[in-house]
C-alpha cells in the first residue's frame, strides 16, 4: 500500500481549514474529552507534555472572546475553542511522570531515576525564553493530532494564532506558567473549505 492509499493519508487531505460553521450544532463534551486524551499520545521533549488546554463551549464567553480574536467569526460560531495553552513549568510534573513509566515497566529504576535528576537539573535552569520555545513547538505537535482526530470523528477544525494573547491570558486569569499559544476552533462545517495549494517537493526538500 502506498501512502496516498492509506487511511492517514485521506484525512490528512481532506483537513482544511474551515471558518464557517454551523452555530447550531454542539459537540458532546464527552466527544471533547476524549479526543484530547487520545491526541496526547503526541511526542514531547523529554516527555514532559507542558500542553494544557481551557475548552471553551459556553456562547456568551464565545463572545467576549471573538473580541480579542481579531473578531474572527469562527470563535463565536464553532462548537468550541480550544485553547492550547504551554506550562513553562511542565518540569515539575517529571516525578509523576517517570514513577509512572517505572510502575507501567517502560523503564527501570535506575533509568527513572537519571531522567528525573536530568530533567530537573536541565528545564529547572532554563531562561523563560527557551522554555516557552519548547512549549510551543510541542503545543504544535499536539494540536495537529487534535485537528486530524478532530476530522476523522467527523468534525471540522481551524488553527488561529492571531489573537490576543496577553487580554487572553488576563481575561481568563492565567497563572504566570501558563502562556497561550493557539485557538482551535471545532465543530460542523456550514459550508465546504477553500481548497489550497503547496509549493513543490523540490522547492522545499533537498536530498544528499
Amino acid at each position: 500500500m502506498t501512502l496516498a492509499q492509506s487511511s492517514l493519508s485521506k484525512i490528512m487531505h481532506e483537513r482544511k481549514s474551515v471558518r464557517k460553521y454551523d452555530p447550531q450544532y454542539k459537540i458532546p463534551q464527552s466527544q471533547l474529552e476524549e479526543l484530547i486524551a487520545e491526541a496526547t499520545s503526541a511526542p514531547s521533549s523529554s516527555n514532559l507534555q507542558p500542553w494544557r488546554f481551557l475548552v471553551i463551549q459556553d456562547d456568551q464567553i464565545k463572545k467576549e472572546l471573538r473580541k480579542i480574536s481579531n473578531n474572527q467569526e469562527q470563535v463565536e460560531t464553532s462548537s468550541a475553542i480550544i485553547a492550547v495553552l504551554g506550562d513553562i513549568e511542565m518540569y515539575k510534573n517529571v516525578d509523576e511522570i517517570y514513577n509512572k513509566n517505572f510502575e507501567l515497566g517502560y523503564m527501570n529504576e535506575a533509568t527513572k531515576n537519571m531522567m528525573i535528576e536530568n530533567s530537573l537539573k536541565l528545564y529547572g535552569n532554563l531562561p523563560k525564553e527557551v522554555l516557552t520555545n519548547i512549549a510551543t513547538f510541542d503545543a504544535g505537535l499536539i494540536s495537529m493530532q487534535i485537528m486530524l482526530l478532530a476530522k476523522e470523528m467527523g468534525y471540522d477544525t481551524v488553527p488561529m494564532g492571531g489573537f490576543d494573547k496577553k487580554a487572553f491570558a488576563q481575561r481568563f486569569e492565567l497563572p504566570a506558567h501558563l502562556t497561550p499559544i493557539l485557538l482551535i476552533a471545532i465543530g460542523k462545517a456550514a459550508v465546504p473549505a477553500y481548497g489550497s495549494s503547496r509549493l513543490s517537493l523540490d522547492k522545499i526538500a533537498k536530498f544528499i
